[in-house]
Order: structure tokens, then sequence, then C-alpha cells
């Protein structure tokens, strides 16, 4: 963080502490690549003074401006192989040294638009709603108790929190984790964070448009795919890849279906470079 960012004023949180900007990184999947470029996003979308830091087991190749701390570990059960459970360490009572709000970003979206709302938005606690970024699903209504439940979930590649506020989230998971993982339906991270926020009353929603899905709202519908190449919709702030399209696949216009081509997305490519 600079000396002017140190001294700079109140910021859009109304706090005169920067906010944080927060991203995790293990394994193989993604390289330091992915952290630099979500990094460049940040620095080019949010006006108001901020940390960048990402949470990895493996700094190396990392931009000298990202900062970094040792991924927290959280067990999971023998066989669980969805990972994703780590990103429940960001609601540690003590997190390092950061305060104050925090914005977590998946590494696999780009940023397209201003990020400062994000932190302007009313709401203790806010995430995308999963709905938003996925095609209708009616016949979930056949089971309204499990419907109502499904509507409702967080998808957790956008949430804003405070430090140290919801330390609980990650306590009773902590407790028993084979426990909180049967519970959900999918068995993901973010159903569990969802259903713990809704029954404390503290889950909202960003604005629909905000936070948008490559595939659902970017690409032409079907064979109009073919006529008009991939746009960001009007309002959008990040794209999100949801699913097995990801971000460079996109860019070079490949993984689609046959019937849904997959055009020229230099604004794309743009939106993602350093």
């Amino acid at each position: 963080m600079t000396l002017e960012a140190a001294e700079a004023p109140m910021s859009g949180n109304g706090d005169a502490r920067p906010v944080n900007v927060l991203c995790m990184k293990w394994g193989e999947a993604f390289g330091p690549e992915w952290v630099n470029r979500l990094h460049a996003g940040v620095a080019r979308h949010l006006a108001i003074p901020h940390r960048f830091v990402c949470f990895t087991d493996d700094p190396a190749g990392l931009h000298p401006e990202v900062e970094h701390f040792p991924l927290i570990e959280v067990e999971v059960p023998s066989g669980e192989l969805d990972l994703r459970w780590r990103k429940l360490a960001v609601f540690r009572r003590e997190l390092y040294d950061l305060e104050g709000t925090a914005l977590f970003l998946d590494l696999d979206v780009v940023i397209v638009g201003s990020l400062d709302p994000f932190f302007a938005e009313p709401g203790e606690f806010l995430i995308i709603r999963d709905d938003d970024l996925m095609p209708a699903k009616p016949l979930r209504w056949i089971h309204p108790a499990r419907a109502r439940r499904m509507s409702r979930v967080g998808n957790s590649s956008v949430f804003r929190f405070e430090v140290g506020a919801h330390a609980d989230i990650l306590e009773t998971f902590v407790r028993d984790p084979a426990a909180a993982i049967a519970d959900q339906p999918n068995r993901r991270e973010q159903e569990y964070l969802t259903e713990e926020l809704w029954r404390q009353g503290l889950l909202r929603y960003w604005p629909k448009e905000w936070c948008v899905s490559f595939k659902k709202h970017c690409i032409p519908l079907l064979f109009a795919s073919y006529l008009r190449d991939p746009a960001p919709p009007v309002g959008a702030r990040i794209i999100v890849f949801a699913g097995s399209l990801k971000i460079p696949d996109a860019i070079a216009g490949r993984g689609e279906k046959w019937y849904r081509r997959i055009g020229r997305s230099e604004w794309l490519a743009e939106a993602w470079s350093e």
C-alpha cells in the first residue's frame, strides 16, 4: 500500500481504513497469472484505497503489489474432493492483520466495471444469487421445500463481509465438517454458507445486473451466436465463469456446443490483461 493510500480520506465504505479485496490460490489448477490478472482488474476498477490479498500455498510468480499470506488450512473429511470448503477460512475471527470490509473474488471472474459500488451497497453480508447465473429450473419445484432452499443459494464467486464478524460460520464447520457437508443438497461450501447466513437473517444479494454469467448473459442464444459476438450486458461489473467454460477458452472462442458459437471477445481479453 502506498503512502498516498494510507493518508487518503475516508473511502466509499465510510471507514478511514482501506478496504480489502481477497482471493485464494492453491494447487495447480490456477497459476500465478490468474492472481495477477485479477489484481490488475481490481487496480483498474476500484478507485477507493484498498489492499489486494491472496491466500496461497505458493506465492511464486505473484506481482510484487499482491500481498500474500499462507493459505489457512480448513480440514475436510477424508474422501471429500471439493476443496472449495477452504474458502470458509476467510471467516476466521482473526485473519492475519486484516480489518474492516472485505470483498472476496474467485480467480475465474473478469472485472469489466467499477467495483466501488460493491463497498457502498447496504447490507452486512452480500453475495450473488446463484439462480441469477443459471438457466431456469422449473422442474425443481416438484419438491417445494428443497426448491425454496435451493432458490436462496448464493454463489460465492463474489461476496462481501466484515473481517471477523462471522467466525461462527467457520467454527460450526470445524466442529463437525462431515455433518455440515452432509446437510447440503449439493455438498458445496456456498450452500452451507448461504444457509447459515439465512438462518441469522443476514443474507443479502447483489443487484443481479452487477455479476453476470458469461455463458448465460454474454453469449447470444443458440444460432443467434453465429450472427453476433459475445458482449457484456448493460450494467455488468463482473463476469462470472460458472461451470466448465473457462476464461482462456472463451477468449479463444472454444468450449461451447456446436449450436452455440463463441465469437470474438477482444473486450474480454482486454479486461483480463495484466
